[in-house]
């Protein structure tokens, strides 16, 4: 019997109803690497159609205030963290000064942050690991970066990817949630997570796919309901018929 292949619609255009129903059901067959990998390719393409600017949406401007910012991040809207930042940066804006800070006053400065004790912590013991170790600048390697207060490879792949051009997929909650449903992953585990998708693109597009993939968990691909009828990678989504029939939340908590 011939192989069945995974019919992949142009880029350039949602594709039509009946192209629809033929994705439909070859969803439900096994999709070996390489109809995965045209798969991922295709939602790269889209997705860089759908957002063609690149840049990290956190006011900095230079390394050190990247991670400082990133840092803040975690567990954080970027709008909040823009809202401290310029303060914060105008007082401390090299690693130094920072690290000779007190803490307190770091604390006040973003206190309408989340979790805003444990990150004050975080900054001045990376500014205090940045001069005392790296000559007061922030290293260029994940084996380094990984080494500071308050950086994951989360963080870590940000600052390599942005500051540094250098490769890098950056995990968080939204690039971990679309992955999952898009079925480019099955693990919960974000190292994991990593790896699956730097199998599917040359490393060249790991930055940009990640981000991109993180926009459109924020703007789309919501956590509770996704849009899927605004869905630019809609027809290449495993989950989407499954997640159209999901019950609206209000109205299931309404009838519970």
């Amino acid at each position: 019997m011939p192989e069945r292949k995974l019919s992949i619609p142009n880029a350039a255009s949602k594709p039509t109803g009946s192209q629809s129903v033929t994705l439909g059901r070859r969803r439900r067959t096994r999709e070996n690497v390489k109809e995965k990998i045209a798969r991922t390719g295709t939602i790269a393409t889209r997705l860089r159609q759908a957002y063609p600017e690149l840049q990290v949406p956190l006011d900095y401007e230079t390394t050190f205030q990247l991670l400082v910012a990133v840092i803040l991040s975690a567990q954080c809207t970027d709008a909040a963290v823009n809202k401290v930042t310029p303060e914060l940066f105008r007082r401390f804006p090299t690693p130094d000064r920072m690290a000779d800070a007190p803490l307190a006053e770091i604390e006040s400065m973003i206190r309408t942050l989340g979790l805003f004790r444990s990150k004050a912590r975080s900054l001045k013991a990376c500014a205090r690991q940045l001069v005392e170790r790296f000559n007061g600048e922030v290293p260029a390697t994940m084996e380094e970066l990984t080494t500071l207060a308050g950086v994951g490879r989360k963080t870590a792949n940000v600052i390599l990817g942005h500051a540094f051009n250098s490769p890098g997929i950056i995990v968080d909650t939204h690039c971990k949630r679309v992955s999952r449903r898009l079925d480019l992953t099955r693990s919960e585990d974000p190292v994991q997570i990593e790896r699956d998708l730097s199998k599917l693109l040359p490393a060249e597009q790991w930055t940009g796919f990640s981000h991109r993939m993180i926009i459109h968990g924020r703007r789309t691909c919501h956590a509770r309901k996704p849009d899927c009828k605004a869905c630019i990678v809609e027809q290449l989504c495993p989950s989407s018929n499954l997640i159209a029939h999901w019950p609206n939340p209000r109205t299931q908590t309404h009838n519970e």
